[in-house]
């Protein structure tokens, strides 16, 4: 180690001791991050392995969603407990040995809060966060804890090789009705430009407050909640080096189209 390696070294451990090392998945210059494993266009390809573990993407945050290895079911993580909603609308506690093919995570603090105190939809609940958020063109994470009337969710199926596309897998998803359920919807607010890096716009999986059934949230009527938002300013982006994923063509024309209905119409 040369001098100047060794006062870098030094440095580094003197800020670290004064000010604190940041946590994984905490930004350094302020704003918060949003840490994501992979992309929405190597999904939509068929890239359903990944090499990231559920313990790897917890060090990174508390709050997220995403899949799971051979596109089995949905994710979502709250309180720092990654959930794994399957097929047939159960929920249990995801392994830490699971693998994700797709997931993105932050460390959630709330910014703004919106109460709900009368009957709202799917499209009135989002047109109020949306009032409230300020710009559209910054990151945010949304938690929503309420009482639900009717919630509609989907969950995609296991995939076996040779994987189909996105749209196709998602062709044949088991979709869950369920009425006077609590529970709470954990997703993000994304901008339009983020398309095929993530989803654009909302982003919602639900899991109900007994831990035992969610899903990608399609629709809902809320009797009553309340919305907190967390704003993120950073994006911190980490492709996989798997075989398929180097090979996989990502800049497929029509990719937000494919999106918006792999993700149920939204």
């Amino acid at each position: 180690m040369t001098a100047h390696d060794q006062f870098r070294h030094w440095a580094a451990a003197m800020i670290a001791h004064h000010y604190g090392s940041p946590r994984a998945g905490e930004a350094t210059h302020g704003g918060r991050e949003l840490y994501q494993s992979s992309t929405m266009g190597a999904l939509l390809d068929g890239v359903y392995d990944g090499d990231v573990t559920i313990a790897e993407i917890l060090r990174h945050g508390d709050f997220g969603l995403g899949t799971f290895n051979h596109l089995d079911g949905e994710m979502v993580i709250l309180d720092g407990i990654c959930y794994h909603l399957r097929a047939d609308g159960t929920a249990t506690a995801a392994a830490d040995t699971e693998r994700t093919p797709f997931a993105a995570v932050t460390r959630f603090k709330t910014d703004n809060t919106l109460t709900f105190t009368s009957p709202t939809n799917r499209s009135d609940a989002i047109a109020r966060i949306d009032s409230l958020i300020g710009s559209k063109n910054l990151m945010y994470a949304i938690r929503i804890r309420g009482r639900f009337s009717e919630m509609s969710t989907r969950t995609v199926m296991a995939q076996t090789p040779p994987y189909p596309p996105l749209i196709k897998a998602t062709e044949g998803q088991a979709e869950t009705h369920c009425t006077d359920v609590s529970g709470t919807l954990a997703g993000f607010r994304l901008p339009d430009y983020d398309q095929g890096i993530s989803v654009a716009g909302y982003h919602l999986h639900f899991l109900d407050d007994n831990h035992h059934q969610g899903g990608h949230a399609l629709d809902f009527h809320m009797t009553r909640g309340d919305a907190h938002i967390c704003t993120l300013s950073e994006l911190h982006l980490s492709l996989p080096r798997t075989p398929d994923f180097l090979a996989a063509n990502l800049a497929t024309a029509g990719s937000a189209e494919q999106i918006r209905q792999a993700e149920g119409g939204h």
